[in-house]
């Protein structure tokens, strides 16, 4: 079964070490995921930001950077995308509404394949760059 949300950055890390900062339609579309037995995607840039927000010597080291690219390892329930030719195509399209490269690399990743976006990220909201699950 293919993946028909993708999760930015920050959903996957609350998803994973801090589930109760998930909002109620978030928890719900990713539990209703979880039942269908259908994967949900991961951008690689997300990983990146994971290893930047959480390795050795980042300021959020409250949760070790291991275990959570372990279970994106390991859990089914990951689909990590790659970065192709196509989403820094996308990337190159997308103008300058965006401005951060790893928002910009995940709303390309959505819309070429055309997942929803699961996300908090007020910047990408608005843009309307891409489908979202907000609140």
């Amino acid at each position: 079964m293919n993946a028909r949300l993708l999760l930015d950055t920050h959903v996957v890390i609350r998803w994973l070490a801090a589930p109760k900062k998930l909002s109620r339609e978030q928890v719900r579309v990713l539990r209703e995921a979880v039942r269908r037995r259908e994967p949900v995607a991961v951008s690689a840039i997300t990983l990146l930001e994971i290893a930047v927000l959480f390795g050795e010597g980042a300021t959020r080291s409250d949760v070790p950077v291991k275990e959570l690219f372990d279970e994106l390892a390991s859990n089914p329930a990951f689909q990590i995308l790659p970065l192709t030719v196509e989403i820094a195509a996308e990337v190159a399209a997308l103008g300058g509404s965006l401005r951060d490269p790893a928002d910009r690399a995940i709303v390309a990743t959505g819309r070429v394949n055309r997942l929803r976006l699961v996300t908090s990220d007020q910047r990408i909201i608005e843009s309307k760059l891409v489908p979202v699950v907000a609140y």
